[in-house]
């Protein structure tokens, strides 16, 4: 995979995700019980957190350093989704939204510019980005269309 069709796979899921909320009003997207107690905006925001870190830990990966453990530094990954997911509960819904698109351009504008032997093979790179963004949208796109389908929201 080159970084062309890494990109596309990317924009892909990307556009998946972004169409499993259209249409949403503002008080659909915050209400609670899309899965557990998280509402759609605390979904977004939660991709967001992962885009973020993506773009703390992936200039680390390129220079051969690796990042901390999620397990050491927060207790887990679950923790550390939990602690996120609460310091940014009191986000306006627009901040949300507007966070989300300007990380994930940010995060975009980063991969077009890192070196293309980090897209010819499977490299950490490679790993760290598919985790934090087209293998991890998909997983809440799923939750989303199904809560729609179970709210009858179409």
């Amino acid at each position: 995979m080159d970084r062309q069709q890494l990109l596309k796979k990317l924009d892909q899921a990307w556009l998946e995700i972004k169409a499993s909320y259209a249409g949403l009003s503002d008080s659909q997207l915050t209400e609670p019980g899309v899965i557990d107690n998280w509402s759609v905006k605390d979904i977004l925001t939660h991709v967001t957190t992962w885009e973020e870190e993506a773009l703390k830990y992936l200039p680390l990966i390129v220079k051969g350093g690796r990042p901390p453990r999620y397990s050491v530094k927060y207790g887990g990954i679950d923790a550390f989704n939990a602690q996120m997911t609460e310091q940014k509960r009191g986000l306006s819904l627009a901040d949300v939204l507007g966070q989300l698109d300007e990380t994930h351009g940010r995060l975009i504008a980063y991969v077009q510019g890192v070196p293309e032997e980090q897209f010819t093979q499977e490299t950490p790179f490679r790993h760290r980005l598919r985790l934090d963004t087209y293998s991890h949208y998909p997983i809440h796109t799923k939750m989303i269309r199904a809560w729609r389908e179970r709210s009858n929201l179409g």
